[in-house]
């Protein structure tokens, strides 16, 4: 199985078009015959990103790198960064507004299910320029 290289552009506040990305993920990783179980692990930390990118960034981009040993994933945004990490990694804790509550997402599970469903979490941010995260799903 040789490298692929995917790549996704995150529109901000459009939450019909939220999870493409991890649903197309999770369709190529099927057809290259991935296990199940790490098929799982990724889509639901890749999902959790490609949400905050929505509802807290005004989007941004993916990319994610498939090989037999491992599933990198990058996500890019130029949002208003977190102020706080070790804060925004608690569980329950959040800052998305009550419109984006009402509409069911953020409660401050996103940032722990990515950490919980990878194999290594980098997240580098600077208030008022935006986050990268950088994650890895080691195969198994």
């Amino acid at each position: 199985m040789s490298l692929i290289e995917l790549h996704y552009d995150v529109p901000g506040d459009d939450f019909s078009r939220a999870g493409e990305a991890s649903g197309n993920v999770k369709a190529q990783l099927k057809k290259l015959g991935f296990d199940p179980a790490l098929i799982r692990n990724v889509v639901i930390a890749l999902y959790e990103g490609e949400i905050n990118l929505v509802i807290h960034a005004g989007g941004g981009t993916i990319d994610v790198s498939i090989d037999p040993d491992c599933i990198r994933m990058v996500l890019r945004d130029e949002g208003p960064g977190i102020p706080d990490v070790e804060r925004a990694m608690q569980a329950g804790y959040s800052t998305a507004s009550d419109r984006v509550r009402a509409l069911g997402f953020g409660a401050g599970m996103g940032l722990p299910n990515i950490k919980k469903y990878t194999d290594d979490m980098r997240i580098e941010t600077e208030v008022g320029k935006g986050t990268t995260m950088y994650l890895r799903v080691d195969v198994k």
